[in-house]
């Protein structure tokens, strides 16, 4: 493996931050994290990414690359290891189906409901959560949630027999709500038994160890055998 590192623009709440941290991880690649709040709009971090978003990889060669699934995407195409898509066509294409329903239908009717008004402070000081988008947010989980459950009372994985891109992406969001002790984990015993296998994966230890100042997360989000 290289010594040299990458270098990946990140918020720790970021649930696309965290599933690419998970994914060069699993692929074995070095890389050094930077603290970017997107919400400064910083001229130099807008240069790389116009869109203002985390994350943002800049490669060994100063290539960058932005977009949480163009750098998964390009991670996987131009790095050994593990293949973060699947063996076959079918899986693929389920692999795919299922991280963009995290990525796209979670973050829409979770992240952005419940997630963003609990960070409302930390990014706009002063400012106070809309209580009706919490309560909106809480009852969108619980409706993922459930569909993860029955994902795992038929298959190993939540797109197979084998561990994928969905798992990371799904687990990637779902830490953030653990984070905030939002996930009533006895509710959800197959989810949970999921979500400890995923925990206790080597790359999943960084984000356990992930702190935001004044938002202190509950003891079990750290501990494998929550």
């Amino acid at each position: 493996m290289s010594t040299n590192r990458l270098t990946l623009y990140h918020y720790p709440l970021c649930p696309f931050s965290r599933k690419v941290r998970i994914a060069l991880f699993e692929k074995g690649v070095p890389y050094t994290l930077i603290l970017e709040k997107p919400w400064e709009r910083r001229i130099d971090f807008l240069k790389m990414n116009p869109a203002g978003e985390v994350p943002v990889l800049v490669d060994e060669d100063g290539s960058i690359i932005a977009s949480h699934t163009a750098i998964v995407e390009y991670i996987n195409e131009t790095r050994v290891g593990l293949d973060l898509f699947g063996d076959t066509p079918l899986i693929r294409a389920e692999v795919r189906r299922l991280a963009s329903w995290f990525d796209t239908l979670f973050y829409r009717e979770v992240y952005e409901t419940l997630v963003m008004e609990k960070l409302a402070g930390q990014i706009q000081s002063g400012k106070e959560p809309n209580s009706t988008f919490i309560r909106i947010g809480r009852m969108n989980l619980k409706r993922h949630l459930r569909y993860i459950e029955w994902l795992m009372e038929r298959r190993n994985y939540l797109a197979g027999n084998k561990i994928s891109l969905a798992d990371f992406s799904a687990a990637a969001h779902v830490s953030v709500l653990d984070y905030l002790g939002e996930v009533s984990w006895e509710e959800y015993p197959e989810t949970k038994a999921w979500y400890a296998r995923m925990k206790s994966r080597p790359s999943f230890q960084s984000l356990l160890n992930d702190r935001i100042a004044g938002m202190i997360p509950p003891n079990a989000y750290s501990d494998l055998d929550f």
